[in-house]
């Protein structure tokens, strides 16, 4: 029988296949886990999105065949290649045996053989990669786009970064990527102003704004990512901000923190490669060139909001600032993974278009 740990690690990449997110689903798989099985868990499970590329490479070597294999096949061989290959920790007799099992569970049992043949001739000696994609694990289009736009040294870096375990940063008893940290000052918050964050939930930018004393609104689509906010402040709405925005009063300073592809943050949610394709930044400008449309509305005179994103993506950041006039945006700032501490982020400071009151 597979160890919990590994029960819960095939489990989680199961459902990462059909649109779960790995770092929400080690919530729920792990709780009742020992630490040592949750972390066991969670290495495998983030091992296995990080190095895909790799590891379906070296399946293929392994194996001689290059068609495609059920996803329970795939999954409990990328596990266990990544176990003999990459954990220094695991007896090989263990990763073996689990990825048989699993897949016998799985009710795939006519794949068990195969999966122990090719597990069986797993060692550790030096691969030469077929290309810059495998060897970095990232989706060739990706690195493309990233070599055009920041340079192909600055492309690896990203995408070396992405295979690394986040640092973890605490602000407020919140774990809060430094990255993240650096987007809120920019408001230049003070006492009583009011601030409104649009797309706010979790919450951790709300909370930093809320250090400045202000009188916050924070809002989102989803009333089930809201709820938990209502610790922080009392003042929430769940709101469809593409659409015109229901204020009577303006506010002084706003956070337009958009959803977006999170290429910024591929070392910690490392599914987002295998599953962003080119034509979804397309749709996500459309959304994120209407939030801030809806948003430059309830600014008032002499305010500032920010636009803010996790994305690499000229698209989802440039593009859309590009709406608006030159002359009212204040600054922006970009920080890059391999480069730069922490996530990707990219921030614009854009002030009211009215001077402000006398």
């Amino acid at each position: 029988m597979p160890s919990s740990a590994r029960i819960a690690a095939f489990d989680i990449l199961r459902q990462v296949e059909t649109g779960g997110y790995a770092s929400d689903l080690l919530l729920t798989h792990t709780a009742a886990l020992d630490s040592r099985d949750a972390g066991l868990a969670s290495a495998i499970v983030f091992g296995v999105l990080r190095y895909r590329a790799q590891l379906d490479c070296l399946i293929g070597r392994y194996s001689g065949r290059r068609q495609k294999l059920d996803p329970e096949v795939s999954i409990a061989l990328r596990m266990g290649i990544y176990q003999l290959r990459y954990l220094e920790r695991v007896p090989p007799h263990a990763a073996v045996a689990a990825s048989v099992e699993l897949v016998k569970r799985a009710r795939k049992r006519s794949a068990a053989g195969f999966v122990n043949a090719v597990l069986r001739k797993v060692d550790r000696t030096p691969v030469e990669w077929p290309g810059r994609d495998v060897e970095l694990s990232c989706p060739a289009w990706m690195l493309a786009r990233w070599e055009r736009h920041y340079g192909a040294e600055a492309a690896a870096g990203i995408a070396r970064a992405a295979l690394e375990e986040p640092e973890k940063y605490m602000r407020g008893g919140r774990i809060q990527d430094i990255g993240s940290q650096s987007i809120v000052p920019l408001l230049g918050l003070a006492p009583g102003q009011r601030f409104l964050d649009l797309c706010a939930a979790p919450g951790n930018k709300t909370a930093q704004a809320l250090e400045s004393g202000v009188h916050a609104v924070a809002c989102d689509l989803h009333p089930r990512r809201l709820a938990p906010m209502i610790r922080l402040t009392p003042n929430l709405v769940v709101l469809d901000a593409t659409q015109p925005l229901p204020f009577a009063r303006p506010f002084d300073r706003i956070l337009l923190d958009v959803p977006c592809s999170g290429t910024g943050t591929l070392g910690r949610n490392p599914e987002i490669k295998w599953r962003l394709a080119p034509a979804h930044l397309d749709d996500l400008h459309r959304r994120q060139a209407a939030l801030l449309a809806n948003a430059r509305t309830a600014l008032a005179p002499g305010g500032l909001l920010v636009y803010s994103t996790c994305s690499l993506e000229p698209e989802e950041n440039e593009a859309v600032v590009a709406a608006v006039p030159p002359e009212l945006i204040v600054e922006t700032m970009r920080r890059i993974p391999g480069r730069d501490a922490g996530d990707g982020f990219y921030a614009a400071v854009i002030k009211s278009d009215q001077p402000a009151n006398d």
